[in-house]
């Protein structure tokens, strides 16, 4: 290398970047000791700023185009140097790319809860996560309040201050709103709408902004909305005796699913109960009510008759109550002489004891058995 390539060398001529991370927000150009060379070429891209820093106070700042460094377009760094007569000498200056493109894959969440008063709940709590979009509006402002002289000021630095930022304005948001925790959902857009604003006004200051905001989930904490679901299933199935049908239907799947956990045997008991308790339920009429249980003459309950059967009759014989006797043991008794036509009897819906023939069920029993004699004169 001859000794004009090596004085070449000390000197830059073309000062550009070109981002390939997807999450630098500022870059400081290499300089490394070297000096920019008076008409050097200044080539800032699309969706970038540069930015000029002589010893640490804030000069020039170009937006995206290619540029001839010359004293014209440098004119805070020509005062601050002492240009004032074009002097076309070499320079130092510290030269920072600054993203100007909208950054969309910044997340937020709340590490606790926020507490809130609903006015159907009462005191809730709430979680809530989604995405925001960043970007800087001030290059000057965001290289004096944030990045100092870090040479690569990356997203994952400012991303825990945002977002810290942001749950602050959110308990606020969401209580001026004045939205029941069930319609949030419904209100969430309504409300990422108002919060963005409010964000980018607070972070002015710092030259940048948050273009979008969006509010993906509002939440309650899992044991309210684990009540809620139960609520919710009630309001299905419609009153406490389905949903005791509808909770039992689910012990029955679950006992068979799990066929070899615990005591089989004893889950296959408890299957075929509440099989039974869940046919009856299905079974009943539940706008009929059940009728009355028959008592007999010492109070004690009659368990009802069998479907299609005629009821059980109670005879008195001798003053004794006897029965209950089936319909079919009812002929031999007539024969016997021990029932007749004047036999007080009694059965299931009869308000009172009452002859025999005088009940259509028994008196038919008496056409094939004669009356008695008429006394003789």
């Amino acid at each position: 290398m001859g000794l004009m390539d090596r004085v070449r060398g000390q000197f830059i001529d073309i000062v550009e970047f070109l981002d390939d991370s997807r999450d630098t927000l500022v870059w400081r150009f290499p300089r490394q000791g070297n000096e920019i060379k008076m008409g050097a070429q200044l080539v800032v891209r699309e969706g970038q700023a540069a930015v000029f820093v002589n010893e640490g106070t804030i000069a020039d700042v170009f937006q995206p185009g290619t540029y001839t460094l010359e004293t014209r377009n440098l004119p805070i760094l020509s005062d601050l140097k002492g240009w004032k007569y074009g002097f076309n000498s070499p320079f130092k200056a510290e030269v920072y790319f600054v993203a100007t493109r909208q950054f969309t894959d910044f997340k937020w969440g709340t590490q606790n809860p926020i507490t809130l008063r609903d006015p159907e709940f009462g005191m809730v709590r709430l979680r809530a996560f989604g995405t925001y979009a960043l970007v800087v509006t001030d290059p000057a402002k965001l290289l004096r309040q944030l990045v100092g002289t870090d040479p690569q000021f990356r997203t994952e630095e400012v991303g825990e201050f945002l977002r810290q930022t942001i749950v602050s304005k959110l308990a606020p948001a969401i209580a001026n709103a004045k939205v029941p925790a069930l319609d949030l959902a419904a209100n969430q857009e309504t409300i990422a709408a108002a919060l963005a604003p409010a964000l980018s006004e607070n972070l002015a200051e710092m030259g940048i902004a948050i273009p979008r905001f969006v509010i993906e989930n509002i939440s309650l904490p899992p044991e309210v909305e684990a009540a809620l679901d139960k609520r919710t299933s009630m309001g299905v199935v419609g009153n406490l005796n389905d949903y005791t049908k509808f909770q039992a239907a689910n012990a029955i799947e679950d006992a068979a699913n799990n066929p070899g956990g615990g005591n089989s045997g004893l889950g296959i008991g408890v299957g075929v109960a509440l099989g039974q308790q869940v046919a009856a339920a299905m079974n009943q009429q539940p706008s009929t009510p059940p009728a009355p249980a028959a008592t007999g003459a010492a109070g004690a309950a009659v368990p009802p008759p069998l479907p299609n059967a005629a009821p059980a009759i109670f005879i008195a014989v001798n003053d004794q109550q006897v029965g209950p006797l089936p319909a079919a043991e009812l002929p031999a008794r007539i024969a016997s002489g021990e029932l007749t036509r004047e036999t007080l009897v009694w059965r299931d819906g009869m308000p009172a004891w009452a002859p025999a023939s005088t009940v259509p069920d028994v008196a038919k029993l008496f056409g094939a058995v004669p009356p008695p004699l008429p006394p003789q004169a």
